[in-house]
């Protein structure tokens, strides 16, 4: 079967079973049990309990809820009550997160018109836009939303702006003409779609699509099939999560089963596993995990790069593609002009001059003949006339004074079928029409041409010539407007025979210049081993121009139109895809097929999009950012960042954000590896040597949740170093306990541990109480100090305290937290600690203090 655009308005009527006066009301209720309302369906939810439920599905979490539970019935309520109180508090955040997100078909479903104009009856009536049906008769004005999806049967010089669903800013003028081609969704020009505006004209409509079956509820569709991906972060927590829980379970029952070899009571030696098992679990890791990803969205949020998903922060640092929009982003998404040919010469608008015959009246044109204004700084109007006007601030010219001299005596509207407009004025006593329009066109009409030696006759080499700079134009990406006069005679109306034999003045070319920044940000973005693609709606040859010009279509590269990549197999698009830059004229399925193919290559694949055509792709790529200027309410609730500035720059300034939040997390969780690897260290040595235990479940609690998560945060604030951008992006497959670093967790881990079991070797010289407190004190501030380790791979020599004084007030906090444990007499029963003497307290400090010290000597020999 034919598409509706390829079928004439007859077959459509036929086919649909109506006629030019609508169906009748009985065939409307008829039709609308058949086809269901006119309204997008939701995707199942979630509930709020069954989220927060699924909070708790974790190895890592589990393993807790049952040391909680051991604890409890072994009679040791203080840890139960902390374990259960930090898992609560995550569960709690996880689920405010994801209450905040799927918003995206609610949006959807307000972009649809409340209300809609029919014929039924013989009638034209207004009914709820929810009961229109197929075959049912649309009447659009200036100012509607488009309803339904539907075939122009009458068309009065409608202009709909399409932005929404293929990404295109400017107007569509629309036709009730039969297209015999396959053409995509932005080219259908006898077509309209649901949820897009009527902004000029009107016309008749059947429809032929309504709910789901819209190109709207395509969308819709598109994101409900689209699910929920995993970030880089989480797919490594849950291998992270798995093998720290084999090796925990493996250690514990290991300890459980010395001890009951040893003759330890069975209740002791698996409470003894259990505190060991809170010992090894960083019980902090998650809430450090999401508030370093919190601070990160704040100090990218006063960069302009709005963070809706915390996990978006930290996906942002691996991302190895970035597809991005062009109108806005790249662009300034502001028609400017750029050059412009008269008097036989290109020239740039500084040139204009009101002296020259020529150009006198070629600005005389560009001014009158007109229908847009500034006001305020404000552009009111159409961008291309806009830029008209905006073209004579170079020329020192102001347009007002020109326009009250010459008042507008009669005008012909452009319309998409003659691709004019022509307007008259008196001017010297003389009557002129002014006309603008396509170059293809005005040539047809063009007898004589403007020459600064006067008009002469209009020669074939003229015609070549012209032809031949807007080509030229045209190559460079630049949009063309030709520019004619004549004069009228006294008596004369204005009217579309009027437009003829003209006299050919110039060309005006112009274009939405790239932004500054965005030339910079894209060799950044090649130089972090990111590939930077553009997907736009515009044609093939303007985008490749901007791109050239911007860096991201370089020698050797390709651009490929929707059209195109419909008839590729994923082999061949599986082939191509890395030598081609530029998609052009593209639908919302083809957004979501780059992404998948990208994706299928195991790359992070960025998305940026403004329009509800681009919502699916949004939720489809690893992160989606959607514009914060231009961007419709569902490309916003679809994305996890949003750009307040709409500018390609702020992504890769979130890029390295990215990157850094990662690796600060990277090194948190090292921190917090090594100095559990060091207590488990400790434990493991007194139960094979039949020692009696170095720490009470109260000191492991306390090192854990005090002493542990103040540096840990502290290492998440940690700024940004100069290399950030200068490698590639990480391997999303590469978990986060690699060889080399699980190597280092082992070795730092062993020093600390290897110098806590010195010091609970000497207090045991004195007795069992002294030993756990020497044991627990040591272990405490060589985690403090540890935490300056930790903060980079360079040694503080390199990186100073200034850069992070937070790193500086977590150690003195830590530090002052654990004098208080040690020296105030009070607290001494509730943390099962012993008094101890300034002998005591000095060797304590140099056994905490000496893995700081070899492991920042190591640094800075590799360092030189």
């Amino acid at each position: 079967m034919k598409n509706w655009y390829q079928m004439s308005q007859a077959q459509v009527m036929k086919t649909k079973e109506t006629s030019g006066e609508g169906i009748s009301g009985a065939e409307a209720a008829k039709r609308l049990k058949q086809y269901g309302p006119n309204i997008l369906e939701e995707g199942k939810k979630k509930s709020i309990l069954q989220v927060f439920g699924e909070q708790f599905l974790d190895l890592l979490v589990i393993i807790l809820i049952i040391a909680a539970v051991i604890s409890a019935l072994s009679g040791n309520p203080e840890s139960t009550a902390v374990i259960i109180v930090v898992l609560i508090l995550n569960a709690i955040l996880g689920t405010v997160q994801y209450s905040k997100a799927r918003k995206s078909l609610e949006s959807l479903k307000n972009l649809s018109s409340p209300s809609a104009k029919v014929y039924r009856d013989h009638v034209r009536i207004e009914i709820d836009s929810r009961d229109i049906v197929p075959g049912d008769i649309l009447s659009l004005e200036a100012g509607d939303m488009v309803a339904a999806d539907g075939r122009i049967l009458h068309n009065y010089s409608l202009q709909v702006n399409e932005s929404a669903l293929t990404g295109e800013s400017t107007n569509v003028d629309k036709s009730d003409i039969i297209l015999k081609e396959d053409l995509t969704l932005g080219d259908r020009i006898n077509m309209v779609y649901s949820g897009s505006l009527v902004t000029y004209g009107r016309a008749l409509v059947v429809v032929t699509e309504t709910g789901m079956d819209t190109e709207m509820g395509k969308i819709a569709r598109l994101m409900n099939d689209s699910g929920e991906k995993k970030t880089p972060l989480q797919v490594s927590l849950d291998q992270f999560s798995r093998k720290l829980a084999t090796g925990i379970m493996i250690i514990c029952v290991l300890v459980f089963g010395l001890s009951i070899i040893r003759g330890t009571g069975l209740l002791d030696s698996l409470l003894f596993a259990v505190a060991l098992a809170v010992a090894a679990i960083p019980e902090a890791l998650g809430s450090i995990v999401t508030i370093v990803q919190a601070m990160g969205t704040q100090k990218m949020a006063k960069e302009n790069a709005i963070i809706k998903d915390l996990k978006a922060v930290e996906t942002l640092g691996c991302v190895s593609v970035i597809c991005s929009d062009k109108t806005g982003t790249l662009t300034q998404n502001k028609m400017t002009v750029r050059k412009i040919y008269a008097g036989g010469r290109p020239i740039t608008p500084a040139e204009l001059t009101l002296q020259e015959p020529v150009q006198k009246y070629l600005l005389l044109n560009a001014i009158l003949n007109n229908d847009s204004d500034l006001a305020e700084g404000q552009c009111i109007g159409d961008p291309t006339e806009t830029a008209l006007l905006n073209m004579l601030s170079d020329s020192g010219l102001d347009y007002i004074p020109i326009r009250e001299k010459y008042p507008r005596i009669e005008e012909l509207s452009f319309d998409s079928t003659r691709k004019l407009m022509s307007s008259r004025y008196q001017i010297d006593q003389k009557d002129i029409i002014f006309t603008k329009g396509a170059l293809d066109v005005m040539l047809e009409r063009i007898t004589e041409i403007q020459t600064a030696d006067g008009v002469r006759p209009f020669m074939e080499a003229d015609r070549e010539q012209i032809q031949k700079q807007n080509q030229q134009f045209s190559e460079n990406g630049l949009r063309v407007l030709a520019f004619a006069y004549r004069e009228a005679g006294r008596q004369e109306h204005l009217t579309t025979e009027s437009e003829k034999d003209f006299i050919f003045l110039g060309l005006i070319s112009m274009m939405d210049p790239p932004r500054e920044e965005s030339v910079k940000a894209v060799r950044d973005a090649i130089r972090a081993g990111i590939k930077p693609i553009m997907i736009t709606g515009d044609h093939s040859v303007t985008a490749t121009a901007i791109a050239k010009q911007i860096g991201i279509y370089r020698k050797g590269d390709q651009t490929v139109t929707g059209l195109e990549l419909d008839q590729m197999s994923d082999q061949e698009l599986d082939a191509q895809i890395e030598h081609i830059s530029v998609y052009a004229r593209v639908s919302p399925e083809n957004k979501i097929r780059i992404v998948e193919a990208w994706q299928k290559k195991g790359q992070i694949v960025s998305m940026t999009g403004d329009g509800v055509n681009d919502a699916p792709a949004l939720k489809k790529a690893d992160i989606g950012v959607a514009m914060g200027i231009t961007g419709t309410e569902v490309s916003k609730d679809a994305a996890s960042m949003i750009l307040g500035d709409d500018n390609f720059a702020t992504i890769i300034k979130a890029v390295a954000n990215g990157r850094n939040v990662y690796r600060n997390i990277k090194n948190a969780i090292g921190f917090l590896l090594s100095g559990n690897m060091a207590g488990i260290l400790v434990v493991l040595y007194t139960s094979l040597r039949g020692l009696e235990i170095p720490f009470q479940p109260v000191h492991l609690l306390f090192i854990n949740l005090l002493t542990d998560s103040l540096p840990a945060l502290a290492i998440g604030m940690e700024p940004p170093e100069d290399d950030l951008l200068a490698v590639k992006p990480r391997d999303p497959k590469e978990g986060i306990l690699t060889k080399g670093f699980c190597l280092q967790i082992l070795v730092q881990g062993f020093l600390i541990g290897l110098f806590t079991i010195f010091a609970y070797h000497v207090g045991f010289t004195i007795n069992h109480a002294t030993a756990m407190t020497m044991a627990f004190s040591t272990l405490s501030l060589a985690r403090l100090f540890h935490g300056f380790n930790c903060r980079s791979k360079h040694s503080i020599f390199e990186l100073g305290f200034r850069r992070n004084w937070y790193s500086l007030g977590a150690f003195c906090i830590g530090v002052l937290l654990l004098g208080t444990v040690l020296v105030i007499p009070a607290l001494h029963g509730i943390f099962e600690v012993a008094p101890m003497f300034s002998t005591l307290y000095g060797l304590m400090f140099s056994m905490a203090v000496i893995p700081t010290i070899l492991i920042q000597i190591y640094k800075r020999i590799k360092e030189r």
